[in-house]
């Protein structure tokens, strides 16, 4: 490698570890927004983040970066990196033509205004004002159409906006595993509804007191091996992690006082996205690899702990009596009841508050709802009534207001469109996973039934979390499992597990 080679490869480099300073600084200042700051300032506070999103944006798309990226690509010369710079190159690359795209102002505008919309939407929620809402959502909506424009669609617009969470992801693809999802898990749901052994959850209405639910919360993230030494646990609007480094990985839950799990089940699925974060090898750190390789694959791990472990009978068998020490008097009831009364299939409004098994339907409802919008032209007016319509049709619920049916969610008031399929393939990648797991993790089920979950979280960092992004999704799961994504893994996880429950 020449001088001018090496010359070019360190300042590549001292650029993107620039990039990755501006992004630690824009998450804290993202996290204080969204834990507590006064409401006084965030207007103040979203222009901040403009601005200083403005310059990292300015940055990303330099020409002096587009000339680096180029001698590196340089056969001769992209032959010599290690694995971590050519990887570096290649994403850098992707997300430089991607970016370049996009006149610097009008970035910088965005960015304000998805900070004044999140803002807005938590306001909205709460008030169930969604007409209050709306004016922010149609710009938001407009913005993004706008970034389609400039970036050029692929087969579809809404292929577009799929790309960024999940590479390589398409409509024709979703269209086809989520058809194949709901053939198969709309029989079974019916199946439950019509089983005679229903179980019971009247013990879980009851008032629980909040802070001994994050007492819990806490004492459960320290067994799955998070470290507090490099993270805490806030409450917000929306539970929520946010990986600055792997030094700080910060997570939020939201505590009900009339559900005992619900922030229990909000604080695991957000410790499994933490522990992936928390555990990516040192030699990513101060590089944009170091984060989770895709949105499906992050998905996967916080649904994996929420999920295959959190809710599962050996996890209960071990963790139950620790819950009842903390609310005594308050859970008479046998661990089989319990995680039964935890694991009932039942059409519900809230997302987060759902089974697993119609979790996905709320996920289809949301990708249907964004394939209208940039597909066929939805507007921000008719979403309500669309919301609405979807839920009778699905799941055979209608919302009673809009704080919750539309207003649920948080990811469209900061234009995550195109988020939402990440969740249903992270159900599939975990339980592909787990497949995996259970063969090669010999006492797998014991560890989870006696408290040992460290050598579980030791698998998954060896195969998955120390790679970070150095590893495509698609060369991941390969990677982990042998084989690429098979949803099938999916509808027999849920098949053996509600036939168990439900006796059918």
């Amino acid at each position: 490698m020449t001088t001018k080679h090496h010359g070019a490869l360190q300042s590549f480099t001292e650029t993107i570890r620039k990039i990755k300073s501006y992004e630690e600084a824009l998450g804290v200042l993202y996290w204080d927004l969204r834990t507590g700051a006064p409401r006084k300032g965030m207007d103040t506070r979203s222009e901040v983040i403009g601005a200083l999103s403005g310059d990292m944006f300015k940055l990303s798309t330099s020409p002096e970066l587009g000339e680096w990226l180029s001698t590196l690509e340089e056969s001769s010369v992209y032959s010599g990196l290690t694995e971590i710079e050519q990887r570096l190159v290649t994403e850098t690359r992707k997300e430089y033509d991607r970016s370049v795209k996009i006149p610097p102002k009008l970035y910088q505008e965005y960015v304000v205004l998805a900070s004044q919309s999140e803002s807005k939407w938590e306001e909205a929620k709460e008030s169930n004002d969604y007409a209050g809402f709306q004016p922010y959502l149609e710009k938001v909506i407009a913005y993004t159409n706008q970034f389609i424009d400039l970036w050029g669609a692929k087969a579809t617009r809404y292929d577009t906006l799929l790309d960024q969470y999940e590479p390589g992801m398409t409509v024709a693809e979703l269209d086809r595993v989520f058809g194949g999802l709901r053939s198969q898990l709309v029989p079974l749901a019916a199946a439950i509804a019509g089983s005679p052994h229903q179980p019971d959850t009247s013990f879980l209405r009851q008032k629980y007191n909040k802070a001994s639910q994050k007492d819990f919360s806490l004492y459960i993230l320290e067994q799955m091996g998070y470290s507090f030494e490099a993270g805490r646990l806030d409450e917000s609007v929306h539970p929520f992690a946010t990986g600055l480094s792997p030094g700080d990985v910060r997570i939020t839950t939201r505590y009900l006082e009339d559900d005992v799990t619900s922030a229990l089940f909000g604080t695991i699925h957000e410790g499994g996205h933490a522990l992936y974060e928390q555990n990516i090898m040192e030699e990513l750190i101060g590089t944009t690899l170091c984060t989770g390789t895709s949105m499906g694959i992050h998905e996967s791990q916080s649904r994996f702990w929420e999920n295959v472990i959190g809710r599962s009978r050996p996890f209960w068998n071990r963790y139950f009596g620790e819950l009842q020490k903390r609310f005594p008097g308050q859970l008479d009831v046998t661990v089989d009841q319990f995680y039964r009364g935890n694991n009932v299939v039942q059409p519900s409004l809230i997302r987060i508050e759902a089974d697993e098994l119609t979790y996905n339907l709320h996920i289809i409802i949301r990708y249907e709802m964004e394939k209208l919008i940039f597909n066929e032209g939805a507007k921000a007016s008719d979403l309500p009534a669309l919301w609405n319509d979807k839920y009778k049709e699905y799941l055979g619920v209608t919302p009673p207001n809009d704080t919750e049916g539309v207003l649920q969610d948080v990811h469209w008031s900061g234009g995550a469109f195109g988020y939402f399929p990440s969740y249903s393939l992270g159900n599939m990648y975990a339980a592909q996973i787990s497949d995996t797991m259970e063969r090669e993790l010999e006492g797998f089920w014991s560890f989870v039934e006696s408290g040992n979950l460290l050598p579980i979280k030791q698998w998954l960092t060896e195969r998955i979390y120390k790679y970070g992004k150095l590893r495509t999704p698609s060369e991941l799961i390969q990677h982990v499992t042998g084989k690429p994504l098979d949803p099938q893994h999916l509808v027999t996880y849920l098949t053996n597990k509600y036939k168990d429950i439900y006796k059918l």
